[in-house]
């Protein structure tokens, strides 16, 4: 693909604002003015990092971020082509009422249905690559923690990771249908940086506690901790409803 005039050296001048969303504007950009046009193949994985001298992280995430939005599909050992407009993937969760707290907590009941599963068998089949990802995910979001900046889409990142470990393609895509809208705060509009310290550590040790045991390949384990963690999530949108 050609290059955006907007480079590697413009990302990093935009400071506290999250590189996933600024490359995946970037090749939004480039989709909908015409230079990447329907058909056309975007450079390799290790082509984008090297061009934006971003992590191989951040490349997935912003890929997953177009896939997601029906821009790009991944044809598995081929690469990751541009769509023709309208020709995406079909969301099913689309008519999820974003403005309640009830349809976040339905959300979460369905990624527990999907996710409990998708721990445990990552726990028995991921390989040291992939748990080295998952890791990766885990201490991006810490830095961002630390750093006050937003951790949606490394939070995203990091149950995607899990998905991946699973080495059943059908576990990223059923994640991948629900969107970003997957991790509630961003359902909410809530901004990282106004939440509090002990709320987000308190997620990133729950966080920490499924990355342990899948590397452990302890699956009951992972499966445990998984529902634990989503449970939680429930337990504080529903005290969050009821407060009103």
């Amino acid at each position: 693909m050609k290059r955006t005039d907007n480079t590697a050296l413009q990302l990093r001048e935009r400071k506290g604002r999250n590189l996933v969303e600024a490359i995946g504007e970037q090749l939004r950009n480039a989709i909908t003015m015409g230079e990447l046009k329907p058909g056309d193949k975007l450079a390799s994985e290790s082509g984008l990092t090297d061009q934006y001298k971003v992590s191989r992280t951040v490349i997935r995430e912003a890929i997953a971020s177009l896939r997601a939005d029906g821009l790009v599909e991944v044809r598995h050992g081929v690469g990751v082509f541009v769509l023709a407009p309208h020709t995406g993937p079909q969301k099913a969760f689309h008519g999820v009422d974003i403005h309640r707290v009830s349809s976040i907590i339905e959300m979460l009941e369905v990624r527990a249905a999907i996710e409990i599963e998708a721990a445990g068998l990552a726990a028995s089949r991921s390989s040291p690559a992939q748990q080295e990802h998952i890791f990766e995910c885990l201490d991006m979001m810490n830095r961002q923690i630390a750093a006050g900046s937003s951790t949606v889409d490394s939070d995203r990142a990091f149950h995607m990771a899990i998905a991946d470990s699973t080495n059943n393609p059908r576990f990223r895509d059923l994640l991948e249908s629900i969107g970003r809208q997957m991790i509630p705060r961003s359902l909410l509009q809530e901004d990282d940086a106004e939440m509090s310290r002990e709320y987000l550590s308190q997620i990133q040790s729950e966080h920490a506690d499924i990355a342990q045991a899948i590397a452990d390949g302890n699956d009951s384990a992972a499966r445990e901790r998984m529902r634990t963690h989503l449970r939680g999530s429930q337990l504080r949108y529903r005290a969050m409803m009821r407060r009103g």
